[in-house]
């Protein structure tokens, strides 16, 4: 696989796309500009450890690498650049795409360079969860992209992984390595698989290694994860990592809750029909909007979940009252129900999504949508992946 030229200069073995080039070079020179402006300000220039320690972490999460320190850039937003960067996915998508660079930086055991920011869907970002009475699901949060260090806590994460924002003061340190290093300095990549970029010296020695060049969603390099052998951080390792003040929300409502089951009910955005060219309606998912609807909640959950037992539910399901005939059978509890607790924090639905993943996650028992491995507990039983299969909506019972 030939490699592209270097961007601190050295062999040319292959050609990188210009504006790609461009683009790089202007971010980091743009953020070296400015880190240098804000490093003047202090009085002394600060270490890499000094770096790293203003980012949050502890001495000892640094000193390990203090003399061996390589880092892992993907781009300056997750599954972007490329293709994708004109769409915004939600929370699970770009936990895939955020988990697959993780799993390659901890395989090469380098830093990596994270995105400060995660956009922000306006599909699943509408307002209603905390407060269905008053907003209609039209209504939206402001913002476009939240702080990624007000989603996961990166001190925890780098236990694990160790990882970086791509502001300017890590980018400043990066920079002035890789001048110092000339030839070894940066390495851009395509198609290149991570056995390869851990044996071979080419890549391996390269303080940065830079895979802006790939125009598909960063989970599309880890396709592999579907040999579970080969699977280095599981599923449930990002939504362990949520930040302080979230992780500090969950386990308040936790503690009101007591005994508690849970269940995860998406219904909103994967009930989308179509209609074939006899203008017949299709869905691909067949059973869901039936499995989902509370009359066959109580028949599915029955055997799992006994009578009488408090019920957290968490959905992006609008109608108000949609779930309350489960309330004959359970005591039932939402998110809306602790809004002293989470009104203060939450500013997305990203950040309320992972406070119930954490809820969900303590229960005794947990129900899902659908399955994502085998042993799981699931209302529906289609599958979750896109199987492109249309098909008439199901309503009766099979």
């Amino acid at each position: 696989m030939a490699i592209h030229p270097r961007i601190t200069g050295g062999r040319r073995q292959g050609p990188l796309p210009l504006p790609l080039k461009r683009a790089l070079l202007a971010a980091m020179t743009f953020a070296a500009a400015v880190s240098v402006l804000c490093l003047l300000s202090l009085t002394n220039t600060l270490s890499f450890t000094d770096t790293l320690a203003f980012l949050g972490f502890t001495p000892r999460d640094v000193d390990k690498r203090e003399g061996n320190r390589k880092y892992l850039y993907w781009g300056t937003r997750i599954d972007c650049p490329g293709k994708h960067c004109g769409s915004c996915a939600g929370l699970g998508h770009q936990e895939s795409s955020l988990r697959c660079a993780l799993e390659e930086a901890l395989f090469l055991d380098r830093i990596l360079v994270m995105p400060s920011k995660m956009c922000l869907s306006s599909v699943h970002n509408t307002k209603g969860i905390l407060h269905s009475s008053n907003a209609t699901s039209k209504q939206r949060w402001e913002t476009g992209s939240c702080a990624m260090d007000s989603l996961y806590d990166l001190d925890l994460m780098s236990r694990t992984v160790p990882a970086i924002l791509d502001n300017p003061r890590s980018w400043y340190e990066i920079i002035s390595r890789s001048t110092k290093l000339g030839e070894a300095g940066v390495v851009d990549v395509q198609g290149v698989s991570r056995v390869e970029l851990k044996e071979n010296p080419n890549y391996s020695s390269a303080l940065l290694i830079n895979r802006t060049a790939s125009p598909l969603a960063w989970f599309m390099e880890c396709k592999d994860r579907t040999k579970r052998s080969s699977v280095m951080l599981p599923y449930t390792f990002l939504p362990t990592m949520a930040s302080k003040k979230l992780r500090d929300a969950a386990n308040k409502m936790k503690e009101k809750l007591g005994d508690y089951d849970a269940i995860h009910v998406r219904r909103g955005d994967l009930l989308k029909n179509r209609k074939d060219r006899f203008g017949v309606e299709r869905s691909l998912h067949p059973h869901l909007d039936r499995d989902t609807r509370p009359e066959f909640i109580k028949k599915r959950v029955a055997k799992w979940i006994q009578p009488g037992r408090t019920l957290f539910i968490a959905s992006n399901e609008r109608t108000p009252g949609f779930f309350s005939p489960l309330s004959d059978r359970y005591k039932l509890a939402y998110s809306s129900n602790f809004s002293n607790i989470l009104d203060p924090i939450i500013e997305n639905n990203y950040q309320l999504f992972m406070v119930e993943r954490l809820i969900m996650q303590g229960a005794r028992t947990f129900v899902k949508t659908m399955k994502e491995f085998d042993k799981d507990l699931a209302l529906c039983d289609d599958p979750k992946k896109n199987t492109k299969d249309w098909q008439k909506p199901v309503y009766t019972d099979d």
